[in-house]
């Protein structure tokens, strides 16, 4: 129980220097291994889920560091940022 408790404290000390950015990505993925290794009970899917929820938490947390930006969509389809209205 005592290395659990200082396994996660070590964790989330290393993650508290990182940025918005960093911390999504290694959240994502420990995260998304831990469920594809769960649903797929293989290696293979913890790998699959690790690069799947390593994508998403990127692009999670780059959205966050750019405060102030919305993401738009003109009407083509195309996105863009700008600033919020």
């Amino acid at each position: 129980m005592f290395r659990k408790i200082v396994l996660v404290s070590a964790t989330i000390g290393a993650l508290a220097s990182c940025t918005a950015t960093e911390q999504g990505t290694a959240i994502g993925a420990g995260t998304g291994a831990i469920i594809g290794g769960a649903v797929s009970n293989s290696w293979g899917g913890a790998a699959v889920g690790a690069v799947a929820g390593g994508l998403a938490g990127a692009l999670i947390g780059r959205s966050t560091e750019r405060r102030g930006y919305c993401v738009y969509r003109d009407r083509y389809g195309r996105t863009y940022e700008a600033r919020c209205r």
